[in-house]
């Protein structure tokens, strides 16, 4: 029975250690993807100046949403395909969500679609056919998302308005809700550009977006957009962020993805190896001790 306890020792030891090593080489990384079953809408409050039907400027409270929906028929292991709208109205009695160009109350003030493919890894655009819708624009820099594993660097941002990419500056760190983030600033200078259908014009946009660094997401986006026509009379002047209800929303999934992620590419390894390593070196010592010959005894 003795023979027995060093070879289960060190086959507990060996269990513990590939447990580990499968943790954080395997199952670390592929859980680092973006996921196929995204559909998430994203809540946006904030103020707005715009001109009345008689040009003058008047200052409105605004609602806007953004959904995010994945197209399971062209997404695949390495690629999400997802499809975006984006609705900006004036928050006149209490609209639950997007309404009609004829909207009887004039609310609506922007409605767009936008079709993109994205690597499930690295959040990175990918252009091929094969993945999107036709017509698609093709798309430049990180867009819905960060990769994971967020660096402190400038990224190329995909500005939907300008329908190219500009550049995302690392800023520094901050805290929403005690969860630290990475924020990224973007400055768009003054830009001529059709600000309205039909209309010519100039759009700056000052941007500053919060990333949880583990996972890429956008957990808060804070911005101050102007357009005005080509004499600079206002078109609209907006000041927008993420709704405090959104913001609790996602930094509460942040730290629950943290936790999971944490625990496979972190804790288990390190449990593997601390608990793993020790055992099947006793058992190794312990089925060389039970195989050495006790020797022999001649009597006198």
């Amino acid at each position: 029975m003795r023979r027995l306890v060093g070879p289960v020792v060190s086959l507990v030891g060996a269990f513990l250690i590939a447990i580990g090593l499968f943790a954080q080489f395997y199952m670390g990384s592929a859980l680092l993807k973006t996921p196929l079953d995204v559909d998430e809408i994203i809540a946006v409050d904030g103020q707005a100046q715009v001109p009345d039907a008689q040009g003058k400027i008047q200052e409105t409270p605004v609602l806007a949403w953004s959904v995010y929906h994945v197209n399971t028929s062209l997404s695949d292991s390495k690629v999400v395909s997802f499809e975006n709208s984006q609705c900006l109205v004036k928050d006149i009695d209490a609209p639950d969500g997007c309404v009609s160009s004829d909207d009887p109350q004039d609310r609506l003030l922007s409605a767009t679609t936008d079709d993109y493919a994205t690597d499930r890894r690295t959040a990175e655009p990918v252009n091929d056919p094969k993945y999107l819708p036709a017509g698609s624009v093709p798309h430049s820099g990180v867009i819905n998302k960060w990769p994971f594993l967020a660096e402190k660097k400038t990224y190329t941002y995909w500005d939907d308005s300008l329908q190219k990419g500009v550049q995302a500056t690392y800023a520094g760190t901050d805290k929403l809700d005690g969860h630290e983030v990475y924020v990224y600033d973007v400055q768009v200078p003054k830009t001529r550009m059709d600000v309205a259908e039909g209309v010519k014009g100039f759009y700056t946009d000052d941007k500053q977006l919060y990333v949880d660094r583990l996972t890429g997401s956008v957990i808060n986006q804070v911005e101050h957009q102007v357009r005005t026509d080509l004499d600079g009379n206002p078109v609209i002047d907006l000041h927008i962020k993420f709704t405090d209800a959104q913001v609790k929303k996602l930094v509460d999934e942040a730290k629950d993805n943290a936790t999971q992620l944490n625990l496979i590419r972190k804790i288990v390894p390190i449990v593997g190896y601390v608990v793993g390593i020790p055992l099947f070196l006793i058992g190794l010592l312990l089925t060389t001790r039970s195989r050495k010959p006790t020797g022999a005894t001649t009597a006198a």
